[in-house]
């Protein structure tokens, strides 16, 4: 079988399902981060022509020709192997392509540059444009999350942990939870983009910015001092690129990189813990939520009975590889010098994986809370499973002042054994108790025992929570 090399070398997302088809590819695709690249060129032409370095009439044309589909992608891919990075060879045929419409231009084209600065400056666009589906998605969530709270303030369930029945809780209280992640995760990527932590790179050769200012001497119509001439620059280019405009060059100053690793993997996490409940939720014989129905989804190869948690899967997938991930580029900070060989490199394969999963995810996630089906029904049978023993903490302290502490302790658990190993429920055990005589009656034992009146401050907590709309 032959194949066509377009076909081998096309990511189509066969092994990485959650983020296939969805916004997110288009984002940070090979074609965008070449259009984010020649963006950074144009903005950089721009603002040097705002300044009186560089001809206006370059900087128009530069602007025009900037766009990623009439350049050849697969062969500046190539080149970057002679260069062991993209941009050199983005930079050779952009300025080809500028020439054959505006000769006298293409001289400016990366004029005083590096190749860093404009693949970073992409890279933090490509980010951006990222960032704002990925919220997009997560405000979504938080709102169907919110009517899920609300309408499920006082559905009872069990609460588990370790893996068993523990205290009653309610659903409401376990969606409100899974919305404050959301907003949490939201607020974090939002701090990025509003607090300028998102910057432009500009350094130049090796972090001085000598080229931007040796060619502004140049150029320049009027003659600048060198610290004026600098700042207004970085202003310039942060203005033209919608980013931010750092103190100093950031080569191997990482923590652009490191933010953003950071917000994805909390992101991911997030999103995951959603994912992880629902998938234990789902479970045959738990059956406590359903995922949203869709003909053909989630049907087993093997086994037509089975309906598979899809979209908790995907999205757990995702939440499993992120993180690590973004430790990679953590790790990508210990960079030596002026520009490091190998740790810079490894950042942008690892970076737009970050991206792209996270997105995949959050898209995903809106699915599954806008059309995830709540079995209320199989959530009060669950907790009848233990009769009523999942209410003894309450029990424990309403004895406590009859009987003290500890004998309310030990009464308790020798009750609750009786009660498990006759399989009766708990307060008809507890009516018989000699030691309780004239203390409680069945019927009030019954009412302790009940679990739908055991959620403590659940409903409280419900309102709090979908009051406040931001995470913390």
């Amino acid at each position: 079988m032959t194949m066509n090399p377009e076909s081998v070398t096309f990511d189509a997302g066969l092994l990485s399902p959650v983020r296939a088809g969805t916004p997110v590819e288009e984002a940070v695709c090979d074609l965008a981060w070449l259009q984010a690249m020649l963006d950074a060129e144009a903005a950089l032409a721009r603002a040097q022509a705002r300044l009186g370095t560089l001809p206006l009439h370059a900087a128009r044309a530069i602007s025009a020709a900037a766009r990623a589909e009439r350049l050849d992608l697969r062969q500046v891919a190539l080149a970057g192997r002679e260069t062991a990075n993209p941009v050199v060879g983005l930079v050779q045929a952009f300025t080809r392509l500028v020439a054959e419409e505006h000769p006298a231009a293409a001289e400016y084209v990366h004029r005083g540059s590096t190749s860093q600065d404009i693949l970073d400056t992409g890279a933090m666009l490509v980010g951006v444009r990222t960032l704002r589906i990925i919220r997009a998605d997560l405000d979504r969530s938080a709102q169907a999350l919110a009517v899920l709270a609300e309408r499920h303030r006082d559905t009872p369930m069990a609460g588990r942990t370790l893996a068993l029945h523990a205290v009653p809780t309610t659903f409401g209280l376990k969606a409100a939870g899974w919305r404050r992640l959301v907003l949490a995760a939201e607020q974090r990527l939002a701090d990025l983009m509003e607090r300028g932590r998102l910057p432009v790179s500009l350094g130049g050769a090796a972090g001085t910015m000598a080229g931007y200012l040796e060619y502004a001497r140049v150029g320049a119509e009027e003659p600048w001092a060198d610290g004026d001439y600098l700042e207004r620059l970085v202003e310039m280019y942060a203005e033209e690129t919608g980013l931010a405009a750092p103190v100093l060059p950031w080569h191997t100053l990482r923590s652009p990189m490191a933010d953003l690793a950071g917000a994805l993997s909390f992101t991911a996490g997030a999103l995951g813990k959603i994912a992880a409940d629902v998938q234990f939720l789902t479970r045959t014989e738990v059956g406590e939520v359903t995922e949203p129905f869709q003909a053909g989804r989630g049907s087993s190869s093997a086994m037509p009975h089975k309906r598979n948690p899809v979209l908790a899967t995907l999205i757990r997938s995702a939440a499993h590889q992120v993180p690590l991930m973004a430790a990679g580029l953590m790790q990508c900070m210990v960079a030596e010098d002026e520009r490091p060989a190998g740790a810079w490199h490894a950042e942008w394969q690892l970076l737009r994986e970050c991206l792209r999963l996270t997105g995949g995810a959050s898209h995903t996630v809106v699915e599954l809370a806008e059309g995830l089906e709540v079995h209320s029904s199989r959530m009060e049978l669950n907790l009848g499973m233990t009769g009523s023993r999942i209410t003894s903490e309450r029990i424990a302290a309403v004895l406590t002042p009859h009987l003290g502490r500890a004998a309310a302790r030990r009464l308790l658990n020798e009750a609750s054994a009786a009660a498990e190993e006759a399989g009766r429920p708990l307060h008809e055990v507890l009516a018989e108790l000699p030691e309780l005589a004239g203390r409680l009656t069945e019927a009030e034992l019954a009412d302790l025992c009940d679990p739908a009146h055991y959620t403590g401050g659940a409903g409280a907590l419900v309102d709090r929570a979908l009051r406040q709309g931001s995470g913390g």
